[in-house]
């Protein structure tokens, strides 16, 4: 099953490793999943994952290679009432109590007599020694203790010591319309990546630190290289208007990220819309703005443009000169936006709002028409179109 499981990974684009494989056999070797399915899970997807932005494709995988896993002995008890398993006492023994009670055998024997005792049970058991229940010395049920039992329907592990846990987990399929976390947000952005090294060489090359020194009769030769970096360049503009209240805590963490990510990395704040000056401090947006044309003078074309914003306003505020909300602007906005759009062709929109409502808000047309369709909504695949788009 587990070689199964290893071509289904390599097929799904996975690529595991031989000797990823045996690390995993080595450690079902030692016991360290035990029967637990989860615990496997969390084993192998450590074994034989390399790269975090593949645990959505190994869930899938996994899923549909062991689905039906626990289903052999799944009509046991399926049927059971909730009430046997809810837990009304827990039950908590001195070490010499436990050492009294005895284990039943092996694993066989364990499913045998619980197939048996599930046939004869009519009823509720609590604080007993032999039928499925709670708080007892039975080895089958919840809350209670024994050195070999099957664990069933209880919330987390307590002694570890169960041969057996019926606890049904289901693995997500992919979902692409999810809100992004700083984690996902971080590795989509990984994919906008074009690493370089440039400046002082400060850091150890090894492998031709080892080469030069090979060649050099085992005389050490140290050589140096300048730190590696993502040389990839973004100009990233935030609207902070007051529809964009509901989208703080993604916009946040789509900055945590993006800082996080890219060493050239310049951001500045706007209202609803693009009109003349930008700022980089919303305490003192009044008091210390930047000219757009001195943006656009001071970064070269190799940036890639990025605007996160909900585009929901009156559409005046687009096309008309003096629409702004909170000046008179002499130029409409999609005279400026057009302007940065001519000074960085690589430019896309992000929009946090649902997909399903852009059609719906005058704006957001206008606004996309205006990006010539480079709009992508603020969720997993709309980050990775939107990244594909900046190549």
């Amino acid at each position: 099953m587990l070689t199964e499981f290893f071509f289904m990974l390599r097929k799904g684009g996975m690529k595991p490793s031989i000797t990823e494989l045996l690390t995993l056999l080595e450690a079902m070797k030692r016991g360290v999943a035990g029967q637990n399915v989860e615990d496997f899970y969390y084993l192998s997807r450590s074994c034989l994952v390399k790269d975090e932005s593949k645990f959505d494709r190994f869930d899938q995988i996994f899923s549909a290679h062991f689905h039906g896993i626990e289903e052999a002995f799944k009509g046991l008890v399926e049927e059971l009432p909730d009430d046997w398993l809810r837990k009304q006492a827990e039950l908590f023994l001195t070490e010499e109590e436990r050492e009294q009670i005895e284990a039943m055998g092996g694993f066989d024997a364990l499913m045998e007599a619980l197939r048996e005792r599930l046939e004869e049970q009519d009823d509720r058991h609590e604080g007993g020694n032999k039928w499925v229940g709670t708080a007892g010395t039975s080895p089958f049920g919840a809350y209670g203790y024994n050195p070999e039992g099957v664990r069933i329907g209880q919330e987390g592990s307590r002694h570890r010591r169960a041969s057996k846990v019926w606890d049904r987990r289901e693995y997500r399929n992919l979902d692409d319309t999810i809100e992004l976390g700083t984690r996902n947000i971080k590795v989509a952005l990984r994919k906008l990546r074009k690493f370089a090294r440039e400046g002082a060489a400060d850091q150890l090359d090894l492998p031709d630190t080892i080469d030069k020194t090979a060649r050099n009769a085992g005389m050490l030769d140290i050589r140096m290289v300048p730190e590696r970096h993502n040389a990839i360049k973004v100009l990233l503009c935030l609207d902070i208007g007051g529809s964009m209240d509901d989208h703080v805590r993604v916009c946040e963490e789509l900055f945590s990220a993006a800082r996080s990510e890219f060493k050239h990395l310049e951001y500045f704040y706007f209202h609803n819309f693009i009109y003349e000056s930008l700022w980089k401090d919303n305490r003192r947006r009044h008091a210390e703005r930047v000219p757009t044309t001195e943006i656009t003078h001071k970064y070269g074309p190799d940036y890639k443009l990025v605007f996160v914003g909900d585009a929901t306003m009156s559409p005046y505020e687009i096309v008309y000169a003096g629409g702004s909300v909170e000046h008179w602007n002499e130029e409409p906005g999609a005279v400026w936006i057009k302007r940065l759009l001519n000074a960085y062709p690589k430019a896309i929109w992000l929009n946090p709002e649902p997909e399903k409502r852009w059609d719906y808000t005058p704006s957001v047309k206008l606004t996309r028409e205006l990006m010539d369709d480079r709009m992508f909504p603020l969720t997993l695949s709309g980050l990775d179109d939107g990244i594909r788009s900046l190549h």
